[in-house]
């Protein structure tokens, strides 16, 4: 009887060391796409700072230009109507910036195939 019980123990102490193994490989691999993810997010909020820099301060010559080239005929005109321009953009962006943050991210995607198949395997077993 203590074989029998020495076999069982040693089988569900196999069991629990493979359950283990598998829940340390899957933490390392969320831990991983969790830096992966913060990496990107940093590149693309430099990139965004440095493109809104660039762009603003294009905007802002190309509308010196423009005043001053309509300086003795319609400044004041030329003026409120790239006021008003820059306006309606900033309002597009603030939509389309929305509008991406309620997009779903695909964060996790990885862990959670991995999952769905851990899942499946054990499934096919358990038949």
């Amino acid at each position: 009887m203590s074989e029998a019980s020495s076999g069982l123990m040693g089988s569900v102490k196999r069991l629990l060391a493979t359950l283990i193994s598998i829940a340390a490989t899957r933490l390392e691999l969320l831990g991983n796409e969790l830096q992966e993810e913060r990496l990107r997010l940093m590149q693309m909020f430099i990139f965004a700072l440095f493109a809104l820099f660039c762009f603003g301060m294009g905007i802002l010559l190309l509308t010196i230009f423009v005043v001053v080239l309509f300086w003795d005929d319609h400044r004041n005109a030329v003026s409120g109507g790239l006021g008003m321009l820059f306006f309606a953009l900033g309002a597009l962006m603030l939509l389309l910036l929305r509008s991406k943050a309620r997009a779903k991210s695909r964060l996790f995607s990885a862990s959670l195939a991995e999952l769905a198949k851990d899942r499946e395997h054990l499934g096919a077993h358990d038949e």
